[in-house]
């Protein structure tokens, strides 16, 4: 179950760096180098930082899923008009999977929760930073919609679901609706976090 839905968020975050590339109008190669930067990088930091071995060199699997998702997703928009939030929906379904699947690889290494939560949204939104940054924009964790809110959220109720029920498979499941949830609404609605506005002084 848990390797499947890695996959799965492995697929959509691909999708999500493809239609990003689209967006710039790459060639082929471009949107498979985004497709895979989105799909692995936050994955990538989070075992760098935890010191354990990549992912994804131990399981190309990961790899291929991401090439694949970027093939299928150049050429279907080829064919068929996607539709404008596509790449928001995308990312928001691969932010829900590695945020909770990041958090319940940092705890298996011991880790506190705390960090764990932390590795759990470096996981979720690390590959779209990166994404962004190569594309030319600014990251979408960086942007007033909610999103690493949305990642810490979900990955602290995952770990207080597990913490009563240790390997029930309710917690991942919470935790991925609790952070899909909350970012899906906060794209519909435009949730945002209040600016920093200092106050100016008089003249």
């Amino acid at each position: 179950m848990a390797y499947f839905l890695d996959m799965f968020g492995t697929a959509v975050f691909a999708i999500a760096g493809a239609l990003a590339a689209g967006k710039k109008q790459l060639d082929l190669f471009g949107v498979i180098v985004l497709a895979i930067v989105t799909a692995v990088g936050g994955g990538t930091f989070r075992d760098l930082v935890l010191g354990a071995p990549v992912f994804w060199i131990i399981d190309p699997n990961y790899i291929l899923v991401s090439i694949g998702a970027a093939i299928f997703t150049f050429f279907l928009a080829r064919f068929h008009m996607l539709p404008d939030r596509a790449l928001s929906l995308a990312d928001a379904f691969g932010l829900a999977m590695f945020t909770i699947s990041g958090t319940q690889k940092a705890l298996e290494f011991g880790v506190l929760p705390t960090i764990a939560i932390m590795m759990g949204m470096l996981s979720g939104g690390g590959g779209g930073m990166v994404r962004d940054v190569l594309a030319g924009e600014i990251p979408l964790i960086l942007r007033r919609e909610i999103y690493a809110t949305a990642s810490i959220l979900g990955a602290g109720l995952f770990i207080g679901i597990n913490f009563f029920w240790p390997g029930h498979i309710a917690a991942p499941l919470a935790g991925i609706l609790c952070t899909l949830i909350i970012r899906l609404a906060a794209i519909r609605y435009r949730l945002s976090l209040p600016m920093f506005i200092p106050l100016e002084k008089e003249k």
